[in-house]
């Protein structure tokens, strides 16, 4: 309960300080829902792991479970390993980037188990933080090299695991928590994060059929999980069901169309007779209207690309009764200190910058399951 009441006043103090910096916006919170530490993937492109490991921290807090501090760089690595072997068998024409989505998260933690950060932080070279440049450019180099020889020889194996001991630290195979010794896997079961079924992820594009699992068309989806598809009305649905009901959602989507502003702590989407001047930011001007056509459109142009994951905590409403997300970023407090690593993101933004979302499946309305058959 204490951890609850400093959570609701740091949510009304971060409000405050927002429309003290944005004093064209001034939220009222409709939900807030308690969520871990902002955290800072610094200079990788980890941000998959550290918003869907913040959503699942966010259950653990939903479900009585206590509050956990979980280690992203123990679930990338073993990304990293699943990856490096399906470039391998794609003939080097798999992504071996550092970049995923939500799903392949929770399938690590369910086949590899998780780890505190206090056991695993993933930092064993000098840097305050997180700098996977040199490391993903050995990678590259190891990975290209097995491809072209059309061997995953010994040596190949123990080169891997030495490059990410070396960057990342040892794996431990068992740790003590609170008392008790556990191994990865026994800490996850623990958790209740060894079953991974719960966990849904949606999309919303029409060139796939609604209402089934289909195909996704981006390259972070680079193991070519299928996700269920639904009518964008459906999409919005979800989010604001699971929201109002005390779920968050893990949110996939796009930051480069020039209406988000990170250190404004604000993401809109303006019409565009009014872009140029709505994204300054000096008064409020209307947001588009968004439609499923309009969001296929941007899609199949690549103007709104899948680059970067975030957490979806609250539920807010602006001074015109315009709904904006609660949005917690994986940048650190330092980008826009004012609002300690958040941002809110309007309705319309994320109706058309929105590649995916992964919520509880309880969270996803009685009707819109019942047409998904789940």
């Amino acid at each position: 309960m204490k951890r609850i009441l400093t959570l609701a006043v740091a949510a009304v103090l971060c409000t405050a300080a927002f429309a003290q910096t944005q004093t064209i916006y001034q939220f009222t919170p409709v939900k807030d829902i308690p969520v871990t530490p902002v955290k800072n993937q610094a200079s990788t492109g980890t941000c998959w792991c550290f918003a869907t490991v913040s959503f699942l921290e966010a259950e653990l807090l939903r479900q009585g479970k206590g509050e956990y501090d979980l280690s992203e760089m123990f679930v990338v690595r073993n990304n990293y390993n699943d990856r490096i072997f399906d470039n391998y068998l794609r003939r080097g024409r798999g992504n071996i980037g550092p970049g995923s989505i939500s799903h392949m998260a929770t399938k690590a933690i369910a086949k590899y188990g998780i780890v505190p950060e206090s056991v695993y932080d993933g930092i064993n070279y000098d840097s305050p933080t997180h700098n996977h440049g040199e490391l993903s450019a050995y990678l590259r180099g190891i990975a290209d090299v097995s491809v072209e020889r059309k061997n995953l020889s010994p040596e190949y194996q123990k080169l891997i695991k030495s490059l990410f001991d070396i960057y990342l630290g040892e794996v431990p195979e068992t740790f003590q928590y609170n008392g008790k010794t556990y191994t990865p896997q026994s800490f996850a079961k623990m958790l209740g994060l060894d079953d991974m079924s719960d966990y849904i992820e949606i999309t919303s594009f029409s060139h796939h059929p609604f209402y089934q699992r289909v195909p996704l068309e981006i390259p972070d989806n680079w193991d070519h999980e299928l996700l269920w598809n639904v009518p964008l009305d459906d999409f919005m649905a979800i989010i604001d069901n699971a929201l109002t009901n005390g779920y968050t959602v893990a949110w996939d989507g796009d930051l480069t169309s020039g209406e988000f502003n990170h250190n404004r702590g604000i993401a809109i989407c303006p019409n565009p007779e009014d872009f140029a001047e709505a994204v300054k930011l000096e008064k409020v001007y209307p947001d588009r209207v968004v439609t499923q056509e309009m969001r296929q459109k941007d899609f199949e142009t690549f103007r709104t690309v899948d680059d970067h994951l975030m957490h979806l905590t609250g539920l807010f409403k602006d001074q015109n009764g315009n709904y904006f997300y609660k949005t917690k970023n994986s940048w650190g407090e330092g980008r826009n200190p004012e609002m300690k690593g958040y941002l809110y993101m309007s309705r319309a933004y994320i109706m058309m910058r929105g590649i995916g979302i992964m919520v509880h499946k309880d969270a996803i309305p009685k009707d819109i399951r019942k047409k998904m058959g789940l």
